[in-house]
């Protein structure tokens, strides 16, 4: 190291050198890989290419997803005239985040003192301007017929869902696919055609003619260990960009921690919410789940203790992510505070709320790693009826940006309720637009070339396994001091790597069966969304909410009241824009 060189600082270079050769040799070693050997391996398909069968389908209206979004999707459209179909990589209530949700959020008029009027401008509050206010209202205003339907289904008598999800879906004969990983949108004319993908149990590549298609494919993250969202993966969001629509949120991270003692065992952690039968909520708003236990961790060291959300008010450390006054609980740590103005002021100190299960004991950070906030992220909306920027592409819930609750954990239970009422918004808006449109054409010649996209990882000689390629994004990504506790030295190494992953190893991954197939899709969507969380990073120069820098630890009301959307340019380079809050898409 020369004299003039700072010895905090990193270059890309060692950071390279040191997080690529520990998550590397790491996971080579787990799965029996040697640096000798390389981790480039001969592939050895086991399926036969020449037997690989293509089925197609048309409809009205494509529900991609079967969480609660797809379910009041698929039964909303079905109402509202539209031939359904569903379509969803796991099974009917019992894949993506849905069923590990169990508080459900209804607003009461007769019940609530709180009106949706104040509902709505506390929620803003503790996002710090960060939310939409019309998806708040929204939410709220629907939340109670939404739970009526769900008591009518049997949904508040099990802990499983997918008993209570069958029955409307069985009475109205809605026809579901179940266990297709959904890889390609089919634009055609300016307009969605369809989509594509692929059977996970047999060797059959799907195609489906569609007028519209609504995505309710969820979020996702880095398949970390400890946190119930490792068959979410950004699918949706990344296929919607690849068409050219525009994403949003990728700044903003979801802050559930995981305990400390076998923290990779899920159920261990979080059998405290699978194994209970689902509830509702009423009005409660806080300012939770961000990134303060993880500047803790950062400045005392791992493990950490507290109990419920709000530090311990023993390990108080100086500085940090800003917490308005109104929503402060015991203890947390004091932030900069605002720039330029803030947040209005007012209200009482919140009431304790109960902690959900893994938010007691000692605690470890980055089990929720590459999530951001429930509907933060995802397809940037141009209305309120979940539509994207691309006539006939809808998406609702997690799939899509909404900014309901902002960057910040606001409402226990709005996210299940906001994505049962997404839903049924969007397919109604969705069938009505199927009204006007003629059936999708997609040439036989366009639907042999998605077919080799979509196989090409099977006919691949030799390549980069997918498990391989995934635990090395793992070591580049997951570290607090890279995906939570921000600084654009760290920001940019990490960048260096990942955009060696998107150039060289994304394009090499290899699969030998349908297993490794969907991993090779999963791996490549989970790097795009890496390259989108590290530049929106780098664009946000303040902190707010879940997104903290240590070289900004301010919030800037001047230059950052807005959201940054994401999109493909010309050339299909990833570009960035601003979107100021309290307004819609130019």
């Amino acid at each position: 190291m020369s004299s003039s060189q700072n010895p905090k600082e990193i270059s890309r270079r060692n950071f390279m050198t040191l997080a690529g050769g520990a998550a590397g040799l790491a996971a080579m070693a787990a799965m029996g890989l040697s640096p000798s050997r390389g981790e480039c391996s001969v592939n050895i398909p086991e399926i036969d290419m020449d037997k690989i069968a293509v089925t197609e389908n048309e409809t009205d209206v494509l529900v991609v997803g079967s969480g609660i979004a797809g379910l009041f999707a698929a039964v909303k459209g079905h109402d509202a005239g539209a031939r359904v179909l569903m379509v969803s990589k796991g099974r009917l209530g019992s894949s993506g985040m849905t069923p590990f949700a169990k508080g459900i959020f209804a607003y009461d008029a007769a019940k609530e003192k709180l009106s949706i009027d104040a509902f709505v401008e506390k929620v803003s509050r503790s996002a710090l301007g960060t939310n939409n206010p019309v998806f708040t209202r929204q939410m709220a205003e629907h939340s109670l017929a939404r739970v009526k339907d769900l008591k009518q289904w049997g949904f508040f008598d099990s802990p499983l869902y997918n008993n209570s999800f069958s029955k409307p879906i069985l009475e109205r004969n809605i026809p579901v696919i179940e266990r297709v990983m959904i890889t390609h949108l089919i634009k055609e004319n300016g307009r969605i055609a369809g989509a594509a993908g692929f059977s996970i149990d047999e060797p059959t590549v799907h195609i489906f003619k569609a007028k519209s298609v609504i995505l309710c494919s969820g979020a996702g993250g880095f398949k970390p260990n400890g946190f119930p969202i490792c068959d979410l993966t950004h699918d949706g969001t990344v296929m919607a960009y690849n068409i050219g629509a525009r994403v949003t949120g990728k700044e903003w991270n979801d802050g559930h921690p995981g305990q400390a003692k076998n923290a990779a065992a899920c159920y261990d952690g979080w059998h405290g919410m699978f194994d209970r039968k689902p509830g509702l909520t009423g009005v409660e708003v806080h300012h939770d789940l961000g990134v303060d236990l993880n500047y803790q961790a950062y400045m005392t060291g791992n493990p950490t203790k507290m109990g419920p959300p709000g530090m311990d008010k023993d390990n108080t450390v100086k500085g940090g992510p800003y917490v308005p006054d109104e929503f402060k609980r015991s203890g947390p740590p004091q932030g900069a505070g605002p720039k330029d103005g803030g947040p209005p002021k007012g209200g009482g100190p919140q009431k304790e709320g109960g902690a959900p299960p893994g938010m007691m004991g000692t605690l470890v950070g980055g089990s929720s790693a590459g999530m951001s906030i429930h509907k933060s992220e995802g397809l940037v909306p141009i209305n309120d009826k979940g539509a994207s920027n691309i006539p006939g592409l809808y998406a609702a819930g997690d799939a899509l940006g909404s900014y309901m609750a902002g960057a910040i954990y606001t409402q226990v239970g709005s996210s299940l309720a906001g994505s049962a009422v997404q839903g049924a918004i969007a397919s109604e808006a969705a069938a009505a637009y199927s009204q006007g449109v003629e059936g999708p054409k997609i040439s036989q010649a366009r639907i042999k070339a998605i077919q080799g996209e979509i196989l090409a990882p099977l006919k691949r000689k030799q390549g980069y396994s997918p498990a391989w390629v995934t635990q090395t994004l793992q070591g580049i990504m997951i570290p607090n001091f890279v995906l939570y506790i921000k600084k654009e030295n760290l920001l940019k190494a990490a960048l260096a790597y990942v955009e060696e992953l998107r150039d060289h190893h994304m394009p090499m991954l290899r699969a030998a069966d349908l297993h490794e197939l969907r991993l090779a899709h999963e791996t490549a969507n989970m790097i795009v969304s890496a390259e989108m969380k590290l530049k929106a990073s780098l664009m946000r120069k303040e902190s707010r909410c879940s997104h903290f820098r240590l070289d900004y630890p301010e919030m800037d009301t001047k230059n950052w009241n807005a959201w940054i959307n994401i999109y493909k340019g010309s050339n299909g380079e990833m570009k960035f824009e601003k979107q100021p809050f309290n307004s819609w898409p130019s």
